[in-house]
């Protein structure tokens, strides 16, 4: 009895300890305003209030965080990331020489870097198990991490942009199945879903069309017919799943769309009247904009990536500045998203000025990462906004974004849950 009093008493003061921010500026993420002098009260893993002014505290047990000089934010959300690889000129042979636990140990320091770079979640698009695991592992607090929305395996077709057997020489090739994340019918197709919510995803992620970096030919023939989408979207329904399409190509981003996906990740070759159809459908873009200008790049500089790639480099980048100009004028649906692995992981803040240089307005592309990558994931109640009885993920930049979008690049502090881990 007297333990369980003991206890009792110190949870009390663990939860009556509370943080306050005193910040010179703030986000107001769902009326897209900039507030001045606030204070945000933090109780255990949420915010209490938010206060007009700098309130002190009256009790010596509490922490008092100045942050008068910067802009602070919700935790950042991005809508697309790859955490168990990243780009380097042998990127293509370390499923040959990197065991699972060498990827574990990657994704892990991956994770870190991610989470100072101000991102408190994140949905991972595609990977294996390893991302499974780290999403269990941070969300018990043994590794810090971001929040982790995963897929699992990307689900494809034979030779497809997610066949994992791509490029390889026949004898290594064999048949990968719905097990493997691999479809030829809608019979697969609904295995391939409902494998992946038995190794523990989240949501699916499909390639709808060819992909750049994939080592085959095409970057952008459909690659599922609309009877196999129409069976992956209703099935991950079913299971409570929403479905993310990889799509560079026309026809194979109005199958997808057709067929009922949240988002289209990437467009590059979209064209107006498949604009036109994303808003009638109400599917949102991922324009992963960090992705095509790191590999134009890349792509100049010789053996970085196999031949085969180099012409779908050249021929989608192109298109790339036409695209996203008419996307942001016709007021496409747009999520954040910055395929962060095909770049260097903690880079994902550039993305808010590579939307702004396509026209996107700087708050635009702040609610992009913040309320409007919460409803998608289902959090809007809890995540994106700076407001009381929400989880206290708090991030801060020196400048105001409104005014100079790469101060967001640099984030000098991150909270999660409450917790600090940058300051």
């Amino acid at each position: 009895m007297r333990i369980l009093i003991f206890t009792l008493f110190i949870t009390q003061i663990v939860f009556s300890q509370q943080t306050y921010l005193h910040c010179g500026k703030i986000l107001d993420s769902k009326n897209g305003l900039m507030l001045s002098e606030k204070t945000i009260i933090i109780s255990g893993n949420k915010i209490n209030s938010i206060e007009d002014g700098y309130i002190a505290s009256r009790k010596k047990d509490d922490q008092i965080i100045d942050l008068r000089n910067m802009t602070v934010l919700p935790g950042l959300i991005d809508m697309h990331v790859h955490i168990e690889s990243e780009t380097s000129p042998d990127n293509y042979l370390k499923p040959f020489t990197l065991n699972d636990a060498d990827v574990a140990f990657n994704a892990a320091d991956i994770a870190n870097r991610t989470l100072l770079a101000g991102f408190t979640t994140v949905r991972d698009l595609g990977g294996s198990g390893v991302n499974v695991a780290l999403r269990n592992a941070i969300a018990k607090g043994k590794v810090p991490g971001p929040r982790i929305f995963t897929a699992e395996k990307a689900i494809a077709t034979t030779g497809g942009h997610a066949d994992p057997t791509n490029g390889r020489k026949k004898e290594l090739m064999g048949d990968p199945g719905p097990a493997e994340g691999v479809i030829n019918s809608p019979d697969d197709a609904r295995k391939a879903v409902r494998q992946r919510y038995k190794n523990g995803a989240d949501c699916i992620k499909i390639t709808a069309t060819g992909g750049v970096l994939s080592v085959s030919k095409n970057g952008e023939n459909p690659q599922f017919t609309q009877e196999e989408l129409n069976e992956i979207i209703k099935t991950a329904k079913e299971y409570g799943m929403t479905v993310a399409a990889h799509a560079h190509g026309i026809e194979g981003m109005k199958r997808a769309i057709i067929a009922g996906v949240l988002t289209i990740e990437h467009g590059s070759l979209m064209d107006l009247e498949t604009a036109q159809l994303m808003k009638q459908y109400g599917t949102y873009l991922v324009p992963t904009l960090s992705a095509g200008r790191y590999v134009a790049e890349k792509a100049k500089i010789p053996g970085y990536y196999p031949e085969i790639i180099i012409p779908k480099i050249e021929a989608i980048d192109a298109q790339l500045k036409k695209t996203f100009a008419m996307v942001s004028q016709q007021g496409v649906n747009i999520a954040f998203g910055t395929d962060a692995g095909v770049f260097p992981h903690g880079e994902n803040a550039k993305e808010f000025r590579y939307m702004v240089e396509s026209g996107w307005s700087p708050m635009f592309a702040l609610q992009s990462a913040t309320i409007t990558n919460a409803k998608l994931l289902g959090m809007e109640n809890e995540l994106g906004q700076l407001k009381a009885g929400f989880i206290a993920d708090i991030v801060a930049v020196e400048d105001n974004p409104i005014e100079n979008i790469q101060t967001m690049e640099t984030v000098v502090f991150v909270m999660k849950e409450g917790k600090i881990y940058k300051q």
